[in-house]
């Protein structure tokens, strides 16, 4: 299974890459797949690539179902206890 998250570009670099941000990380990440990313533009981010532009409204909503999630998930007991 793969897993793509969206994430917003923070910073564009002159060597087709860009810094992403997601939940307080940063990373840089390639843009050669998308045409003319912007400081804002929320990008579909796997395995370092932004692979395509993503409408903000469905970014905000994907990243609030995703915090969801984490708060109601079980806390993990440690498996040296």
């Amino acid at each position: 299974m793969c897993l793509a998250l969206p994430a917003r570009i923070v910073e564009i670099h002159s060597d087709d890459s860009a810094t992403v941000s997601l939940g307080g990380v940063r990373k840089q990440v390639s843009t050669a797949l998308i045409e003319e990313p912007a400081v804002g533009d929320y990008v579909i981010v796997h395995v370092g690539y932004a692979l395509s532009r993503l409408d903000p409204a469905e970014a905000e909503r994907t990243l609030a179902l995703l915090a969801a999630l984490d708060r109601s998930a079980p806390e993990q007991e440690d498996a040296a206890a």
